[in-house]
């Protein structure tokens, strides 16, 4: 199964950010791509003086848009994620569309980015977002996909249970920064992909350096091996990367990591 991160730079205008994914998209399908991931607040600056402008209801413009390219390209879309209205709320929001264009999940941040690093960056998601509350886990003809957001990737019980929930795929629309990104972002994302022996797929926006977040780029893919098998720069471009279910089964069954937990004197679960 091939899949592809559309590592797509993004402006301050709406229809040109959608009509762009949807090139985007069409030509990774056109090379083969089964899957196909946006990054984090495509259609939308990354500032939270856009998010109120740019939120939309679900079904929009934007979602619309991703549906039908899902239906004609006949692919499974991971629509990165957009600020969505929902009852009077903005979510930093990822859909997710089957072949058909349906819609079969959809995942709201859970964790909001609210950092302050002294000598780097300081943001506020909470200014204007609204934190989500529901594991998204998505079914798909390759099995269980799990779908998280950028700082969601930090807290590790969250991969855990969706690795324990049957997912062998996890995807992350992401938009780390000059500071954050550098520091952590590969690391995450290995980490990650290692600890729940799964294909992690960490799906950036092209570097902007006139924005005002600038975004640190360099989309990654690991294997449950923790080895990353596709990588990019900052630069605008698709990332192509297979998918080997088999190789999943062949690194759990010699590192039985998940076998091997001790639940007796710990757990993780859903509430």
């Amino acid at each position: 199964m091939k899949i592809a991160v559309c590592q797509m730079k993004v402006c301050d205008d709406k229809d040109k950010n959608i009509s762009h994914a949807l090139e985007m998209i069409d030509e990774a399908a056109n090379n083969g791509a089964e899957i196909i991931v946006l990054p984090e607040m495509f259609n939308c600056p990354y500032e939270n003086s856009y998010f109120p402008i740019f939120a939309e209801e679900y079904p929009g413009k934007t979602t619309e848009s991703l549906s039908n390219a899902a239906k004609k390209n006949s692919v499974y879309l991971v629509g990165g994620s957009i600020p969505e209205l929902e009852d009077g709320n903005i979510y930093n929001t990822s859909f997710v569309f089957d072949r058909n264009g349906e819609l079969i999940g959809k995942h709201q941040k859970m964790h909001l980015f609210d950092i302050d690093v002294e000598g780097g960056v300081s943001f506020k998601e909470s200014d204007t977002l609204s934190s989500g509350h529901k594991v998204t886990i998505v079914d798909t003809e390759f099995g269980k996909i799990g779908v998280a957001i950028c700082y969601d990737i930090r807290f590790p019980e969250l991969s855990r249970l969706m690795a324990l929930e049957g997912s062998e795929l996890i995807i992350l629309p992401a938009a780390f920064n000059m500071t954050t990104g550098p520091a952590h972002w590969e690391l995450s994302i290995r980490m990650r992909a290692l600890d729940n022996q799964v294909y992690f797929v960490g799906a950036a926006p092209a570097r902007d350096e006139s924005a005002s977040y600038v975004a640190f780029g360099n989309s990654r893919v690991s294997d449950p091996w923790g080895n990353i098998i596709a990588a990019a720069d900052e630069n605008e471009c698709i990332l192509y990367a297979d998918i080997d279910k088999e190789y999943t089964k062949k690194v759990r069954s010699e590192l039985p990591l998940l076998k091997h937990r001790r639940t007796d004197l710990y757990s993780v679960n859903f509430f």
